[in-house]
């Protein structure tokens, strides 16, 4: 059973990464929606995002909090939204073993918020999870959406008490909800403080690519289309109350993610630095994706295309990466990398 195409979302974090590929994607595909985008617009919630779909009437924005209760429900109001799609969030590990406490606002009491607001107005909530809440990963096993939550960094414990929370209001108070859990997404618009977006802007600068340890860390790289293809999915055919794992079900190590982007871009690979490791790295992800393929849900990508995609993707738009490369990115790029870069060699 599919059901009816919702007729106006609230995009929670859409000028960001994964929430800006999805307005553009959703607006593609359902051109009877509107969407509003719901954005704090941070460093990495960025206008430039949708830079060409401004002028859309379809889409508008309102700058805002998520933790901001009283915002989120007026614009919920005049804007009859009928569902809300949670991508807010900040993200990034490095960032959250830097300064945890922000993680914990916004991911958590920020998600808090969002689930009173649709407890109160009876819409539905569509909330955007990691697969980092399943924490490290043994050797052959998969993870399944019914699988304990053992998170090991202050952003996946923030992530997972997140998922909980949903979860607990699903059951105590009966509202609809669904949540996803996504693999390591790679693709356009992506901050370069990540893996992929960073060494395909350091390749193409001609500096070092910074590899944590031996690189042997496992990872599930999904396009982000195709996370977007299955949310969308979930959006239209999952279970009220649902969880759905979304990548590719396939995973290589970060050295062999590194020599795609290098292979791609035609850079040397003497570009490769191994650094000292980041504490609690996670050795390995890996997700079973059989329930959201049940849905007749399939990735576009593999890993090793969606890499490559998204390193070529760099290479031709300078234009949106060398401005923040070239401002406050600097700042935590040396405080990040520095000191770990000063002694290595390949």
């Amino acid at each position: 059973m599919t059901r009816p195409i919702p007729q106006t979302l609230l995009v929670t974090g859409g000028c960001g990464f994964i929430g800006s590929n999805f307005v553009r994607y959703w607006l593609g595909q359902h051109p009877e929606s509107r969407v509003v985008v719901y954005d704090k617009l941070t460093y990495a919630g960025r206008k430039e995002n949708l830079h060409d779909l401004w002028d859309d009437a379809r889409l508008s924005l309102v700058v805002g909090d998520i933790g901001d209760q009283a915002l989120v429900k007026q614009t919920c109001e005049q804007q009859n939204v009928d569902l809300i799609v949670n991508f807010a969030a900040e993200t990034h590990v490095d960032q959250s073993i830097l300064g945890p406490l922000v993680f914990t606002d916004t991911n958590v009491r920020g998600t808090h918020v969002l689930l009173e607001v649709v407890r109160e107005l009876g819409i539905r909530l569509h909330h955007i999870s990691t697969d980092e809440v399943y924490g490290h990963i043994p050797d052959q096993h998969q993870s399944v959406e019914t699988d304990e939550l053992a998170p090991r960094s202050p952003y996946a414990a923030s992530k997972a008490a997140a998922d909980q929370l949903v979860q607990a209001y699903a059951i105590t108070y009966g509202i609809p909800v669904t949540i996803t859990r996504g693999a390591n997404n790679v693709g356009p618009y992506q901050y370069p403080e990540k893996a992929v977006p960073l060494f395909s802007t350091n390749a193409i600068l001609g500096e070092p690519l910074p590899v944590y340890g031996d690189g042997q860390q496992m990872r599930d790289y999904a396009h982000v289309y195709d996370h977007c293809t299955g949310i969308e999915t979930v959006l239209l055919k999952g279970e009220i109350g649902g969880v759905y794992n979304v990548g590719t079900g396939r995973e290589m190590t970060n050295l062999e993610m590194v020599d795609i982007v290098l292979d791609v871009l035609g850079k040397s690979h003497d570009l490769v630095k191994h650094v000292t490791d980041r504490p609690g790295h996670d050795r390995r992800y890996s997700m079973n994706v059989d329930k959201l393929r049940a849905l007749g849900w399939e990735p576009k990508y593999d890993p090793k295309q969606a890499v490559a995609e998204a390193a070529k993707w760099y290479e031709g738009n300078r234009w949106w990466w060398e401005p923040i490369r070239s401002g406050e990115f600097r700042e935590y790029y040396e405080k990040q990398y520095a000191e770990r870069l000063a002694g290595t060699s390949k």
